[in-house]
């Protein structure tokens, strides 16, 4: 690291963040914890110019990647899945929402509703799109109340 001089007094990051007792020209008695008021001073110092900074070190995160970014960007995404309810004969509209409810996390009163009247209306209805474990998990819960249900990849998008 450079020194820079504020003044006629070196500042340097091992003489600020580490000052020697007895030291006159420490801006911290004992050691310093206010990392962010040195850069403060030693880039804002009166006199010539000042402090130096050093270039900031790029660290590659692996072979092949540049930045974190690249890294996630690789990882596989899980391609998403349809939860589907089907309409049947057997259970009454209320109780239809009230699973759907009881069920998928975050489900209102008004989306269960709408569910329940499209699966009525078209015979099917598309309740939510998650990842295939969620998926399958809505699913084996929806069935195991007495409802009809389904799963299938979601192509084209969500």
């Amino acid at each position: 690291m450079e020194t820079a001089m504020a003044g006629r007094i070196p500042i340097s990051p091992s003489h600020v963040l580490n000052p020697k007792p007895g030291d006159k020209q420490s801006f911290c008695k004992g050691p310093c914890n206010y990392r962010s008021m040195i850069v403060a001073i030693s880039t804002v110092a009166p006199g010539r110019g000042g402090g130096l900074l050093d270039r900031p070190v790029v660290e590659k995160i692996g072979p092949g990647h540049e930045s974190e970014f690249d890294l996630r960007k690789s990882r596989k995404i899980a391609p998403p899945y349809r939860v589907l309810l089907h309409n049947d004969n057997f259970n009454k509209r209320e109780y239809v929402v009230q699973v759907l409810m009881k069920v998928i996390p975050g489900m209102t009163l008004d989306n269960a509703v709408n569910i329940m009247q499209e699966a009525h209306h078209n015979g099917l209805s598309v309740v939510v799109v998650c990842g295939q474990a969620d998926a399958e998990e809505h699913c084996k819960q929806l069935r195991g109340n007495g409802l009809l249900s389904s799963i299938e990849p979601a192509s084209g998008g969500c």
